[in-house]
């Protein structure tokens, strides 16, 4: 039984025993929305139905007792943070242990008085709606948290290819790849997808790059190539700035990800499983990328032949396993190509 009011509170009371029932209902009733339930079962249909702010809970009932409604209840996660104050005659330190236990907040002692009834209650509201706002007002920060994390990573992952002409989505596409592979390789999902996220500032250290150099359409010289391999090195002085594990992740990429694995890449010049691995992941992405996309100075690759360059490079170039993983998830990745793809020529 419910009685809908326009009073803030809702409380459900839960006892086999009318009498104690109407008593709880008529101490309460002028401050309170009233819930009425006689078994556990009930307070448990109730209670998923009207998600009352509080509930109290007789002990002492047939068939399914507090203790266990509370569990129950507890179990629920509709339920769940709804704070339960057992009103009962069992009074043993035994008894009250058991009742924290399975979590109730507080106990009120049979036979029941109204003023200790009053201030339990407004006691516990209070503490409900405090602990309410704060998770509130945590999700509302995590929330804004996150999309400033998000708006930094792809203002970065841009910054880096401000000046690359056609490039397009390029850095979003092989993060999508990045992930495809770490996944094959055994990365838990949620750290592939914080892969996924710093992927695409590997090249944020080319903002400190001339524009001479980043823009020249033919070969570099060899002083410009030195200038060239810095930005592995740039990126990663950017993104270590930060502790936090997404940009340590980001700048171990972008230090790492032009480094081979037979040790001739740069900037380190690091060999085999000495070479990080998300930064190997990322090269097998990023190259196969780049090899299938056009740009100012070349056709895109067809995919048979990219794939081959890159099987090619198994070994030298790239982590034989990698590799592997890559091929294994083949299907994968094309169908993210796809997507891409048609992303890009929608604009």
């Amino acid at each position: 039984m419910t009685e809908q009011s326009d009073k803030l509170w809702r409380i459900l009371i839960v006892d086999d025993e009318p009498n104690n029932l109407q008593l709880l209902r008529q101490i309460l009733k002028s401050k309170y929305n009233i819930s009425l339930a006689t078994s556990g079962l009930q307070a448990i249909e109730l209670a998923e139905k009207f998600e009352p702010d509080l509930i109290l809970l007789d002990v002492m009932m047939p068939e399914l007792d507090g203790y266990e409604t509370c569990i129950r209840l507890k179990c629920n996660v509709i339920t769940a943070k709804i704070p339960v104050v057992f009103v009962t005659a069992k009074t043993e330190i035994e008894d009250e242990k058991r009742g924290f236990d399975v979590g109730a907040v507080d106990y009120i002692t049979k036979p029941v008085s109204a003023p200790i009834v009053h201030a339990r209650v407004a006691t516990q509201l209070a503490l409900y709606d405090q602990q309410r706002l704060f998770e509130i007002q945590l999700e509302q920060r995590t929330s804004e948290l996150a999309a400033s994390q998000n708006a930094a990573i792809h203002m970065l992952g841009e910054a880096g290819h401000y000046n690359d002409e056609d490039t397009g989505v390029h850095i979003w596409r092989m993060a999508a790849y990045a992930a495809a592979i770490a996944r094959q390789a055994g990365w838990h999902v949620v750290k592939a997808k914080q892969l996924q996220f710093a992927s695409p500032m590997h090249d944020t250290g080319k903002i400190g790059i001339p524009d001479a150099i980043l823009k020249k359409p033919g070969k570099f010289e060899p002083h410009e190539w030195v200038t060239m391999k810095t930005h592995a090195q740039i990126g990663y002085d950017i993104l270590s700035k930060s502790d936090a594990p997404l940009f340590k992740l980001a700048s171990e990429v972008a230090l790492y990800h032009h480094e081979k694995w037979d040790g001739s890449g740069y900037p380190k010049g690091l060999k085999g499983e000495k070479i990080p691995q998300s930064a190997r992941i990322v090269a097998i992405a990023d190259v196969f990328d780049a090899l299938t996309m056009v740009r100012p100075y070349k056709d895109a690759w067809p995919v048979e032949d990219a794939v081959a360059e890159i099987k090619k490079g198994r070994g030298q170039h790239f982590d034989p396993e990698l590799v592997d993983c890559f091929m294994d998830c083949l299907d994968n990745i094309l169908a993210i190509k796809n997507h891409w793809d048609e992303r890009e020529n929608a604009g």
